[in-house]
């Protein structure tokens, strides 16, 4: 079971890398996770899996029903863009172009990692998305966790 955590600040280099951070490393590290999938994510962002976590992502995925136009609908966008990825000696991993414009990253990127993913958004967006954080964040955690057990 994996336990990441933690909101960094990185940069891109100029030949599109990403240099992952060496606490996150180390969390990754315990699983000895050495391999990813890079895919969109399903807002403006990019998600980072383990390798073990996509297998099991796409298990459910692929238990869906292939003549049903929703189920295939939906397969295509969550496979569109997945991108195997490995990080080199210096921990850094080559973001694809095509995945960077779809999130808008250019070169300030910050990384969410929380459960057992790592969320990668355009530094702008982030701050964008975390500004709109809800006014009542205890009326919101009342209902996500009241239909948690539903």
């Amino acid at each position: 079971m994996y336990n990441l955590s933690g909101e960094y600040e990185v940069k891109l280099d100029d030949k599109c890398r990403l240099r992952m951070p060496s606490s996150l490393m180390r969390m990754l590290s315990v699983h000895q996770v050495r391999s990813f999938v890079l895919n969109r994510g399903f807002e403006k962002c990019l998600i980072l899996y383990p390798q073990d976590v996509w297998e099991e992502k796409t298990k459910e995925v692929n238990q869906l029903n292939p003549y049903n136009i929703k189920n295939r609908e939906f397969a295509r966008f969550f496979y569109r863009g997945a991108t195997q990825v490995e990080p080199d000696a210096s921990s850094r991993i080559v973001m694809p172009k095509t995945l960077l414009e779809h999130a808008g990253i250019e070169s300030d990127v910050m990384l969410l990692a929380y459960n057992n993913q790592v969320e990668i958004w355009s530094r702008e967006a982030y701050l964008r998305m975390i500004d709109q954080e809800p006014q009542d964040f205890a009326s919101l955690a009342e209902e996500v966790f009241r239909h948690k057990d539903a």
